[in-house]
């Protein structure tokens, strides 16, 4: 995978034998790379989502996708990634290539460090004054930092105009400050304006909560930082093939130091225990088909009890495909890997998911309806692959 801009990037988009093909994308700030280069895999093979759903990073990809035709968005997410990241003062001298995870492990933590005290271009800035030192009840005084600069990289790279056209389904979560629930914003129910997909990403105490129409919103990724859970029980139901790209991993080892703890249990709060779910779904799923095939079998005369009735609201034979892509962290990367905006992170990241995606489309299975009982099949490149 190439950095460089490429011309023709998108082949004929490719039929596939499923009612929808969904792109769930998770939050996880300067990991969102992996995602772009996910996509990027997935555009060259033909496979084009009709619906996204995004959670904090997970929501910009998306609108950026979203608000793009086909042959422009790897550019605008390339451009929006190379604008947001810096090369750092040691990269000039060529020692971001140091050898061994102790020295690399070093540099990172040292440009996570300058963004906290700098920011990330086009993304967000520090304020010039401390929000302790701020009067209490200013906006200021609630935030590290300022996002403006989120809003005009948004406007000037995504058209809201097609994102709320209807061409694509796109949606971003959300909590509402004030009573605490979760709510999407989304194209079928919302018109999408920059503001809903800041929303997404206010994580709190860092960025500033998003007012909208008179409340206030801050990271969806407080209660759930997959969104997975709204693409599958959507109404109606359809044959879904859903590519979930995970910036944490619910898996990892046994921590060593303090250090350690520090990155496995922000590993564990923000991975939303996405294979868990997937199970769950899974179980769920398999009643929803043996309730369908119950019914089939029924009497004419039970078939329009109310019993009969209530199951048939649930009972379907729809069938999903789960591709999971998770991103592994390198051994040096640390805690500090959701806000290191380094130009070299930027690029393994995105070339980890370039190569991720590009390995799991290999196996024709992932593109193909699942034909076991409950109707799901879930694949796991960690797992089920031994490339």
């Amino acid at each position: 995978m190439n950095i460089q801009a490429k011309p023709g990037i998108g082949g004929a988009e490719r039929l596939l034998p499923f009612e929808r093909t969904a792109l769930v994308l998770q939050g996880g700030g300067a990991l969102g790379a992996y995602q772009a280069g996910v996509y990027e895999a997935l555009a060259e093979s033909g496979v084009e989502p009709d619906w996204i759903a995004g959670i904090s990073i997970g929501g910009i990809n998306g609108a950026i996708v979203a608000g793009n035709p086909p042959n422009t968005r790897v550019d605008r997410l390339r451009e929006f990634w190379t604008e947001v990241t810096s090369e750092a003062p040691w990269d000039w001298f060529g020692w971001g290539a140091a050898s061994g995870d102790g020295a690399r492990n070093l540099l990172n933590h040292a440009s996570a460090n300058l963004a906290l005290t700098r920011g990330a271009n086009g993304f967000f800035a520090t304020r010039p004054v401390s929000p302790w030192l701020q009067p209490s009840g200013r906006l200021e005084a609630t935030s590290f930092y300022d996002t403006h600069e989120l809003k005009h990289t948004l406007e000037r790279l995504v058209d809201f105009d097609r994102l709320n056209a209807g061409l694509l389904r796109f949606s971003v979560g959300a909590v509402n400050v004030r009573s605490g629930n979760f709510v999407y914003f989304d194209t079928t129910t919302h018109t999408i304006k920059p503001e809903h997909v800041m929303a997404s990403g206010a994580l709190p105490p860092g960025f500033p909560a998003i007012e909208i129409e008179g409340e206030h919103y801050w990271d969806g990724g407080l209660v759930s930082n997959t969104p997975l859970q709204w693409i599958v029980e959507s109404e109606p139901r359809r044959d879904t093939l859903a590519f979930q790209v995970d910036l944490w991993s619910a898996r990892g080892d046994f921590p060593r130091s303090m250090f350690d703890v520090v990155t496995r249990e922000k590993e564990i709060r923000y991975s939303s225990r996405t294979r868990a779910g997937t199970d769950q779904f899974k179980r769920v799923q398999k009643l929803r088909s043996a309730a369908a095939g119950l019914l089939e079998k029924l009497p004419e005369d039970l078939k329009s009890s109310p019993e009969a009735q209530l199951l048939g609201t649930a009972a379907d034979r729809k069938v999903f495909n789960i591709v999971h892509l998770i991103y592994h962290a390198r051994n040096y990367e640390g805690h500090s890997k959701d806000y290191e905006f380094s130009r070299a992170s930027m690029e393994e990241h995105w070339r980890a998911g370039y190569h991720d995606a590009r390995r799991t489309l290999r196996h024709p299975e992932v593109l193909e309806r699942p034909k076991n009982l409950e109707g799901v099949f879930t694949f796991d490149l960690l797992q089920d692959s031994r490339e």
